[in-house]
């Protein structure tokens, strides 16, 4: 950190600068890291066995595809807010507004709590691979099975051990560095590497001759896009980086596009040996990599691969389960969930309450969850908060001049004081109630899209006869809708702001985006989405009784209302029989009374000296309000813009003042 010294400048300004140390490649590392663990290790063997056979390379490239269309709309929506190491949820807050925020913040704490939950497993099944199923075996004799949320599973004690002892490790401050990542990556590749020479030695071709490349039809390669969605998650760890980035502003849309490219072809040529060595329906399910050397009594390849998979799944773990606290610490701090979550432990300065929470939540889930309900609930949730971010994109772009420019606060307390701040009526009063032409372009769209995909899927697909024809009419009519709603949002005027990196051929990529992820989402089987909708449904539960109620918006407006309401209670009780004349010559301009309170009834000298008053208890303020755990914390940082300096407090460091 570097320090400026407050007796060096006129303003007295106390500002703390992090350490920006991360290159792109340590971005991309971040990325690929977080990504490639339990989808390289485990997604690829699970969907060729249970969904789309060898066509699982298919499932890929589609399901790539759909991450690179939100990776650049999620690439915008952090250039916008440069200066964090929030989440969707934080730059959904400042930009959209509260519901939405806190909609898609949901959807990130089941990606992660599920994500969690999904490593602890892999990493389970690897052990018992390794121990040849006799761990399985063990619990499967002594506890039996249970039906979990899915399909019918034995209580994984191990897998609830690991989420345990990793909630341990977070709780206690131990944070995944970059060398150790990329430590752990240099293992992956060389793992990787080694998977794809020594398969060469046992390939055989007529695993994909006679229909076996296919087996399920194009139906099932789009259901195994669908859930090899979850394979990609995880490069929006790489938008939570700005702060400690050299260039954020190039920095994080190249690294998670390199990233999501390196992922890609790690998966297809995986895939490829995998089911070239081994046919479809023969794939081990729960350590498929590992297996398809012991199938040719290759035992040193599988130990091999072993290392790979503690390596990947370790980093993947982790990097789901750390950022889980952060987003649960500032959605509680902002009132939408219950305060206790915003304790700190003044002696990690971490949430400790949030981490064990969702720890524990993770573990239970790994507990009594099969991996595959896992992935395939996981990627439902990270579908839909994607998709909800590029219909922020959609709508930030075509905002009024008056909107809030965001990519002008320089400070994480700049951001957090624009959060609170009551001035203006919030995003959401504007995009919802105002009801602007683009707004509901927008927002017609998104809903369409899940209305047409419906239709073709259950209508047209799974149809027959004149169901199916007049399924298909609407579709068709339905497209057509979708058509004018989108040159109804091409001919309506973008704002003329500008940033660094900027979504390309912005409304068509946001649009597409929207499009092929709802086709993903209703792609999922119904159990998954029965499990999605109870998920919703407790959020608006806990967002309708409390977080409405207890929101920090809500509650400075409360404040607000309660100060106007004295001030003219004050003011009726006031004694006007007197006249202004008396106080002030003739020759003053007319004007109304304002009371006691106005500036022109109390002298320039008093106002000279209040005013150096407030001068000195706001830097006494500043003082004190240093933050030595955040990150960047600011005092008298101004709006470049000649706003007003913020007094707000950082969101993402966690101090124990907080306590």
């Amino acid at each position: 950190f570097s320090i400026c010294d407050k007796n060096t400048t006129e303003s007295t300004e106390i500002i703390i600068y992090s350490t920006k140390v991360l290159t792109t490649a340590d971005l991309v590392s971040l990325g690929v890291g977080s990504c490639v663990g339990t989808g390289m290790y485990v997604v690829a063997g699970l969907v060729a066995k249970a969904m789309a056979g060898p066509g699982v390379i298919l499932s890929f490239i589609i399901a790539a595809v759909a991450s690179i269309l939100s990776g650049v709309c999620y690439a915008e929506f952090g250039v916008r807010v440069p200066k964090t190491t929030g989440s969707a949820y934080t730059y959904s807050y400042v930009t959209v507004g509260e519901f939405v925020a806190f909609f898609i913040g949901w959807n990130l704490i089941l990606e992660y709590l599920i994500g969690t939950a999904a490593g602890a497993s892999a990493l389970s099944n690897m052990f018992d691979s390794l121990a040849n199923h006799s761990i399985s075996s063990y619990m499967i004799t002594h506890l039996g099975t249970v039906r979990g949320l899915g399909e019918d599973t034995y209580p994984d004690v191990l897998a609830l051990f690991i989420a345990l002892l990793v909630t341990v490790v977070i709780a206690l401050g131990v944070k995944n560095s970059v060398k150790f990542n990329n430590v752990l990556n240099v293992v992956n590749l060389v793992v990787w590497v080694f998977m794809i020479i020594a398969g060469l030695f046992f390939l055989s071709a007529s695993n994909w001759e006679g229909g076996n490349f296919l087996p399920y039809g194009w139906s099932g390669v789009m259901q195994g896009a669908a859930t090899c969605f979850y394979a990609f998650i995880g490069f929006d760890i790489i938008a939570t980086t700005g702060e400690e980035a050299k260039n954020p502003n190039t920095s994080i849309p190249y690294a998670i596009t390199a990233s999501l490219v390196t992922c890609l072809t790690a998966y297809v040529s995986v895939s490829v040996i995998l089911t070239l060595m081994v046919p479809y329906d023969l794939i081990d399910g729960s350590a498929p990599l590992m297996e398809m050397f012991a199938v040719h009594g290759f035992l040193w390849g599988k130990y091999t691969v072993a290392v790979g998979s503690i390596a990947g799944l370790t980093v993947s773990l982790l990097g789901s389960l750390f950022p889980m606290p952060r987003v649960i610490y500032a959605m509680a701090r902002d009132g939408l969930l219950f305060r206790f979550l915003t304790h700190v432990s003044a002696l990690t300065h971490t949430p400790a309450v949030a981490c064990v929470v969702s720890g524990s939540f993770a573990a239970i889930l790994a507990l009594l969850v099969s991996l595959r309900d896992l992935i395939e609930m996981m990627s439902i949730g990270t579908l839909l908060a994607y998709t909800l971010v590029s219909v922020c994109v959609l709508l930030l772009r075509y905002q009024p001049d008056g909107q809030i420019d965001t990519y002008q606060f320089n400070s994480e307390d700049d951001m957090d004081n624009l959060k609170h701040q009551n001035e203006e009526p919030t995003k959401d009063d504007h995009v919802l109630m105002e009801g602007a032409d683009h707004d509901r372009c927008t927002l017609s769209f998104f809903f369409m899209s899940f209305f047409l995909w419906s239709t073709i899927i259950f209508g047209v697909e799974q149809g027959s006869g004149l169901g199916a024809a007049f399924s298909g009419l609407m579709a068709t009519l339905m497209m057509g809708s979708l058509v004018k709603l989108l040159i109804l949002i091409v001919q309506q005027p973008e704002s003329p702001q500008r940033l660094p990196y900027m979504a390309p051929c912005v409304p068509f990529v946001p649009a597409a985006a929207i499009l092929v992820n709802s086709y993903l989402m209703l792609k999922l089987s119904p159990l998954t989405w029965a499990r999605f909708t109870i998920w919703c449904l407790i959020g608006l539960l806990i967002y309708g009784c409390y977080g409405v109620w207890h929101s920090t918006l809500e509650l400075n407006t409360r404040e607000q209302q309660a100060h106007a309401s004295s001030y003219r209670r004050y003011d009726d009780n006031l004694d006007d029989t007197f006249s202004p004349d008396d106080l002030y010559p003739q020759d003053q301009d007319d004007g109304p009374y304002q009371g006691w309170s106005a500036p022109e009834e109390r002298g320039h000298r008093y106002q000279n000296q209040n005013e150096d008053r407030e001068d000195e208890q706001e830097q006494s303020q500043y003082e004190e309000d240093g933050d030595p755990y955040g990150y960047q914390s600011g005092a008298g940082v101004q709006y470049p813009s000649g706003g007003s300096r913020s007094k707000g407090r950082t969101n993402f460091g966690f101090d124990d003042e907080d306590d």
